[in-house]
């Protein structure tokens, strides 16, 4: 820290309890001076020949009374003004960063100018200032904290302005020329941590990180803040992701809900304006600030009921990223007065925002691939390949909620149907949570949030689980199980001419499409009731395909056998695609009484009928496989 010392003579002021300050001298003082609470006992001579303010003071003082005088309303107090008779009595007295601004202000409260006597304090104190404190990184910010509190002599001065100019001006400086102390503690560099590399056997120079200055600047408070950084990007030298990084930091150290502190009600307001101006701050720039701190300032900004604006200039600029957000990032809590855990309708209209950002930019952009990336509105399939899973792997978090209803489960899950995924297994997770969590759900509420996803987009392990899931319908998991088969026929070369119609059209095409079309078409699909003389059906070929297992053997026969077993198990196929037609046509047999949502069918199938029905399309996709293993011999 840099300092200045004046005068030569020692300090001879002596206290007398709180309120009394004297200087030990052989001559009696002359005059009174009353700061605030506290009186001066000093000479007339040696403070009037430097100030002409007490010279007017002691003029139009009456002749009783003309030994006190009264300037309570002195910039900086008594501190202040001891600062100043020390000078004027040639006592030793010391200037640093933290006493230059008060000493400044109430030596021009005192009109200590160069007219009343060659090298009086206010000359001495502008050379320090010039020459030291704002050529010092930390002393600036030192000084411009002090500021605050010496309005508004320190901004008539332009003591304010020089500190900002001079610390916008080192912040923005080539990061080769930094070569003072700054705070850095957030993240250690290679060489902080004494594994930087060498070259020919000489240890490299420490680099400067581009953010090297963003810690020095949580000291100040809200308002010089917001001034630094605004005089920082004024002078156009500072990249949009460090303004972002020193915004982070900032909220880090400054906001509660940030560092889980107890948030107090007397310091709402204090806490609402230091959230709005933050977000005030944000650069334009895409992706120049982390989603995941854009999502936590939105979290303040909804629990601290801050500015309406302000939120919705946070969520566009979410919108714009949320292809880079986590599903943790997503799960804000609703507040006191809300039943729901989670605040899905935060994420349904942050949703709502990226969807909208394509379509208010469609018209603007033309159809070409070259115009599209440098198009800022426009949302690639990656995008919305990572948003969609984003929203599958949020409804499975949320779907733990027990008060989350299903209106907004389905309104949220259908906002991203049609965005391309390779794979269903997400969404699939998310709607098996909900029925865990949701056992109360009608028949027609399971068909409705079953519809969300694709079978034919089910991975090979999550189809294992959706065929022994109970809590399923039964016409999904035979759905599932029947895809299975049918990507097992594609794979040996049989492309299943004769499969009917009715199937044939719900084959993977390996398109994205919707899930609503690809698993159902309307309401009569089977929707898992079926009769006892199709599970019978369906117990007998698996019987026949046991025996046809049992067959065979090894050696010169071989051949033979295999053929046997192939022609078997063609016959046995084409008696279960039968079944699984009328299972599908099911609904036109039973009428009104297989949709019932309050009570299963007198047809409905037991658990013991269910599994039979599993193994059976299980067993026919397993006989798929060794088909390929006996083609390929």
């Amino acid at each position: 820290m840099k300092f200045m010392k004046l005068g030569s003579k020692p300090d001879q002021f002596q206290t007398d309890g709180d309120t009394i300050r004297y200087v030990a001298s052989e001559l009696a003082t002359d005059m009174v001076v009353s700061v605030g609470d506290v009186k001066f006992y000093v000479h007339k001579f040696p403070l009037l020949s430097k100030s002409s303010q007490l010279q007017k003071l002691v003029a139009s003082a009456t002749n009783d009374n003309n030994d006190e005088i009264d300037i309570h309303d002195i910039p900086g107090g008594p501190a202040a003004f001891e600062i100043c008779a020390k000078f004027c009595y040639g006592m030793v007295v010391t200037l640093n960063a933290y006493n230059v601004v008060a000493a400044r202000c109430a030596a021009e409260y005192l009109e200590m100018y160069e007219t009343v006597e060659k090298g009086n304090l206010i000359y001495k104190i502008d050379i320090f200032l010039t020459s030291s404190i704002f050529r010092s990184w930390k002393d600036s910010i030192i000084v411009l904290q002090t500021t605050k509190s010496l309005l508004p002599w320190s901004e008539e001065l332009k003591i304010v302005s020089h500190c900002l100019d001079s610390v916008a001006t080192r912040a923005s400086t080539d990061l080769s020329k930094v070569d003072w102390s700054y705070t850095y503690n957030r993240k250690k560099l290679p060489s902080e941590n004494g594994h930087d590399p060498q070259w020919n056997g000489v240890k490299k120079l420490q680099t400067v990180p581009k953010d090297w200055w963003v810690e020095d600047l949580c000291e100040l408070q809200i308002d010089l803040y917001k001034r630094v950084i605004t005089t920082i990007r004024a002078k156009g030298r500072m990249s949009a992701d460090v303004i972002g990084e020193s915004l982070k930091a900032y909220a880090l150290r400054r906001l509660p809900l940030f560092s889980k502190s107890t948030l107090q009600g007397s310091d709402l307001l204090k806490y609402r304006y230091l959230v709005d101006t933050i977000t005030s701050l944000l650069p334009t720039e895409k992706s120049s600030v982390p989603c995941g701190f854009l999502l936590k300032l939105l979290h303040s900004s909804i629990m601290l009921e801050c500015d309406e604006i302000g939120r919705r200039l946070l969520m566009q600029k979410i919108a714009q990223q949320l292809d880079e957000v986590t599903v943790a990032d997503l799960m804000i809590r609703s507040s006191a007065d809300e039943t729901s855990l989670y605040n899905i309708d935060v994420v349904h209209e942050l949703v709502e925002q990226f969807m909208m950002q394509e379509h208010s930019t469609q018209t603007d952009c033309p159809d070409d691939r070259e115009f599209q990336e440098i198009c800022p509105g426009f949302i690639s399939d990656a995008s919305k390949t990572k948003v969609g899973r984003l929203v599958d792997g949020y409804l499975a978090e949320a779907a733990r909620d027990l008060s989350l209803p299903l209106s907004k489960f389905m309104d949220l899950a259908e906002m991203v149907s049609t965005f391309p995924r390779s794979s269903h297994d997400g969404i699939y997770r998310a709607l098996d949570m909900y029925l865990k969590e949701h056992p109360a759900l009608t028949k027609s509420e399971k068909k409705r949030i079953c519809k969300l996803m694709d079978c034919r987009k089910l991975s090979a392990d999550a189809c294992a689980h959706a065929v022994q899931n109970e809590r399923l319908p039964l016409r999904v998991v035979v759905q599932v199980l029947f895809f299975e088969q049918a990507r097992a026929a594609v794979a040996i070369g049989n492309n299943t001419p004769d499969m009917p119609g009715s199937i044939r059209v719900m084959l993977p095409r390996g398109s994205y499409g919707s899930s609503r079309s690809a698993t159902t078409n309307s309401d009569e699909d089977w929707d898992g009731d079926q009769t006892s003389e199709e599970l019978k059906d369906l117990k007998g070929e698996l019987a026949s395909l046991r025996l046809g297992n049992k067959g065979g053997s090894d050696g010169d026969s071989g051949v033979i056998v295999n053929d046997a077993k192939l022609s078997a198990e063609k016959v046995t196929s084409n008696k279960v695609k039968k079944i699984f037609e009328r299972l599908w046509s099911n609904k036109d047999k039973q009428g009104e009484n297989s949709s019932s949502d309050t009570s299963e069918s007198p047809a409905s199938t037991s658990v013991e009928e269910r599994k039979e029905v599993v193994k059976v399309a299980g067993h026919m996709i397993r006989n798929q496989t060794q088909k390929k293993s006996l083609v390929t011999k």
